[in-house]
């Protein structure tokens, strides 16, 4: 039986600055860290949410080359206006191989990712969109027992829970069950006209805020 966690949610923007001015702004907090992408041709700022869980600002590298293939997190989708957003999230397992298999693979293929001297699994689909509008998540699996939370300072924000809307939630639930994912998430019900979003509660220096 595999079993996942909560590892962290993926904020996406048209561009880096915009990203990380928006979650500044929201959070009352300043991001930290990060770095690039090379395989995906993206860059990311982090914010520490616990001792194994962050939050990400990610977005499209115009230093980089074109990584020749989709980008992953929908970002080729991205309109040079769009507003950031929460767009998905990530949930970190120690047998990623098996939980893929345990969703029929329906989370995309297991790649190798880098950034610097990070080094980890995470579920793609091939053409780079999200499953289920972002509310299932990628899963991921680390290449050591080394978090990237870890290295964060601690800016006085945490995870408190996550809110999953779809028009299906049946679908999210059985594909959460298929990867064993035990953690502080809530799924309800939305209108089809909605499509499916997610809502994050995160206790902040200044209070709780509502990142959607």
């Amino acid at each position: 039986m595999t079993a996942s966690i909560i590892d962290h949610l993926v904020v996406t923007a048209p561009d880096l600055d915009t990203g990380v001015d928006y979650v500044n702004a929201r959070l009352g907090v300043t991001l930290q860290g990060g770095g690039e992408h090379p395989r995906m041709g993206t860059h990311n700022r982090l914010l520490r949410l616990g001792e194994t869980t962050y939050l990400e600002v990610i977005a499209i590298n115009p230093a980089a080359p074109p990584p020749g293939r989709p980008r992953w997190f929908a970002l080729d989708s991205l309109a040079a206006d769009s507003r950031p957003r929460l767009q998905t999230w990530v949930a970190r397992t120690n047998d990623i191989l098996a939980a893929g298999r345990a969703s029929d693979d329906r989370l995309g293929r297991i790649e190798p990712m880098s950034r610097g001297n990070l080094e980890w699994l995470i579920s793609i689909p091939p053409d780079g969109n999200l499953i289920f509008d972002g509310v299932v998540p990628a899963l991921i699996e680390w290449g050591s027992d080394d978090h990237p939370a870890a290295k964060l300072a601690d800016a006085g924000c945490e995870l408190v829970g996550l809110e999953l809307f779809h028009p299906q939630p049946e679908w999210i639930q059985a594909l959460l069950d298929a990867i064993g994912f035990q953690g502080p998430v809530s799924l309800a019900r939305c209108a089809p006209s909605e499509g499916g979003y997610l809502v994050a509660n995160l206790r902040t220096p200044s209070g709780l805020v509502r990142l959607s």
